[in-house]
């Protein structure tokens, strides 16, 4: 779960020390709800531009830090959750005991630890998200700048999908988003800045201020920031996890499952969360 935190991908591999195969699926299945650092930069930017932004001095740096504690430890709740919840259904079983033995301790060949480092782990890890990220960029780009009636296919993707995505207190441009953002999550935002400013290609503000000024003039509200955090707390692992996932349990029916299960998880919480918040506005 820690190794979550910087790669989701780098925390299924690390799910190889677990001696059960039960267990090491369930870890497997769950360590998405972990926000890893594609993640980290959304989450932060929303909670600085719509929650502390009316804070100042350290007041602010501690509200900040607080609310993404809050969230932090939403997706480690979700976690244990879920992994109860599959531990009680499809992935039933008795648990094992964990016993942690220590090895003889010797001098680090530093040369063999690098190289066994970049070729079984770096390599490993940037292999499978080129392999994804180079084909996807080329789709983003196509939607991007192939216009049918006056407006782009990313315009006409995003309202289709801006119906399903007001009932999840979003809308069209923020879920397509997160579809296009499949190869990195990291591309989440520039891709919703794109889409809003009708550009062809990605870019970024380097004031919050700006950012937030064009996502309120597109209908943004405390309720789409909130569903949008969670939303990016609780969906689909990016491809690199995803491809990792398949490898680790060589099977297509447990990588479905990877990505289907926070999915829905996170589709139920942001339109029960938009229902109730809608009710008090």
């Amino acid at each position: 779960m820690c190794m979550g935190f910087g790669c989701n991908a780098a925390g299924i591999v690390g799910c190889r020390i677990i001696d059960s195969p039960r267990e090491r699926l369930i870890a497997m299945l769950t360590n998405n709800f972990v926000p890893c650092n594609g993640r980290f930069p959304t989450i932060i930017s929303i909670i600085t531009m719509f929650f502390v932004g009316f804070a100042a001095g350290p007041f602010q740096s501690v509200l900040s830090t607080l609310l993404l504690t809050l969230v932090v430890v939403l997706g480690i709740l979700m976690t244990f959750l879920v992994s109860r919840i599959l531990s009680k259904t499809i992935l039933k079983g008795q648990p094992s005991s964990f016993t942690l033995e220590l090895p003889p301790y010797r001098r680090p060949r530093i040369g063999k630890i690098i190289i066994h480092s970049i070729f079984d782990r770096t390599l490993f890890v940037l292999g499978r998200a080129v392999s994804v990220a180079a084909p996807a960029g080329l789709v983003i780009w196509l939607l991007a700048n192939i216009h049918v009636d006056g407006a782009t296919l990313l315009a006409h993707c995003s309202a289709f999908l801006d119906p399903f995505g007001r009932l999840l207190g979003m809308d069209g441009v923020i879920l397509l988003a997160f579809i296009l953002g499949f190869p990195a999550n990291e591309i989440v935002v520039p891709i919703m800045i794109m889409a809003y400013m009708a550009n062809g290609s990605l870019v970024e503000f380097d004031n919050l201020m700006e950012l937030k000024s064009l996502l309120t003039a597109n209908g943004w509200t405390w309720i789409t920031a909130i569903s949008t955090m969670l939303f990016s707390l609780m969906h689909w692992p990016c491809s690199t996890t995803c491809l990792t996932v398949k490898k680790e349990s060589q099977s297509f029916k447990w990588t479905a499952l990877s990505i289907c299960i926070p999915t829905i998880i996170g589709m139920i919480v942001c339109f029960s969360f938009t229902t109730i918040a809608r009710l008090f506005v």
